[in-house]
């Protein structure tokens, strides 16, 4: 594992996500809890947890309510990540998944995250600017808190990129639609959202492939458009490819897309090729997608996966 790269995650609005187990689970009735547990998340804090497993030096920014931060820093210390993260007045955010595994459902509840105040955010600018001078990648994942100017995704690309540094976006909606004229490095959008960017219908394989070039043309490397169960494109200047999951058991859709990008970004610091790199990024989201909680299972898991995974290059 290349260990002179390091990488930083920046998340604006993590979550403690927190998972309950409610067999035949039905609103408007008294449910009993079968099991919970929380952990840990947000999209960079996802993404820095699966890259620490896998080997790679880590840090994280962004801003963490003070009042219920001990599950992060727990989680920092153990995996050995450097924490950067902004401390603000008030409690980080839960997000509340109920599982129903009777009927193979998931109901999401999401609470709203804490404003950060203009002396928080102008604190993160500091930090991020000063981690430019040890990181070589930069992810930039989740949504903006309440407060936040829309244009800060784009403000921060500019200003990692203005270091000479890379950055990987995942976002969606307009903080992505505004961020586009920054050209970051990797997005990742899936295909509801490449919808939303390019206001195109995109039903076809051959149309999200055409959209996906057109983004190549605006500055950005590298676009990952994400599937589903049918699995994503990798698209780049002179190479597409479309890498395909085996069947699996979904336990939990936590975190899949994020350890997407951190696959994917594994790969291109190791070098990889294009196809190798969606190969290890299809792992890693089937790692995600088949455990409850973030982080990779095993290496050998991953490995296993990789092993059943079809890559198919395409025109």
């Amino acid at each position: 594992m290349n260990q002179a790269v390091k990488i930083a995650t920046v998340t604006l609005n993590p979550a403690i996500d927190r998972t309950i187990y409610i067999p035949d689970f039905r609103a408007g009735r008294v449910n009993r809890v079968e099991k919970e547990q929380s952990d840990a998340g947000g999209k960079g804090v996802n993404v820095a947890s699966v890259l620490a497993d896998y080997g790679l030096s880590l840090a994280v920014t962004g801003f963490l309510g003070r009042e219920n931060i001990a599950i992060f820093e727990q989680l920092f210390s153990r995996k050995k990540i450097d924490d950067h993260f902004v401390r603000i007045d008030g409690s980080t955010r839960t997000g509340i998944k109920i599982i129903d595994e009777v009927h193979r459902e998931t109901t999401d509840l999401n609470f709203p995250g804490q404003p950060p105040t203009p002396a928080d955010l102008s604190q993160l600018l500091q930090i991020v600017e000063s981690l430019t001078a040890d990181c070589t990648w930069f992810v930039l994942a989740g949504s903006i808190p309440a407060g936040v100017s829309i244009d800060i995704y784009r403000e921060l690309v500019e200003l990692i990129k203005g270091k000479g540094r890379l950055v990987a976006l995942d976002t969606s909606g307009r903080p992505l639609k505004e961020s586009l004229s920054a050209a970051p490095t990797l997005i990742k959008p899936n295909t509801d959202e490449l919808r939303e960017i390019t206001s195109s219908s995109l039903n076809s394989q051959t149309k999200l492939v055409q959209a996906g070039r057109r983004l190549l043309n605006r500055g950005i490397e590298t676009v990952i458009i994400s599937m589903g169960e049918y699995g994503a494109l990798f698209i780049e200047a002179d190479e597409v490819v479309l890498a395909r999951p085996p069947h699996v058991t979904v336990k939990s859709t936590v975190g899949a897309g994020d350890a997407m990008v951190s696959g994917t970004l594994a790969g291109k610091v190791q070098g990889l090729s294009l196809a190798d790199s969606a190969r290890l990024g299809t792992a890693f989201s089937l790692s995600a997608i088949t455990q409850v909680g973030s982080g990779l299972p095993s290496l050998e898991a991953v490995e296993e996966f990789k092993r059943q995974i079809e890559l198919e290059e395409l025109n």
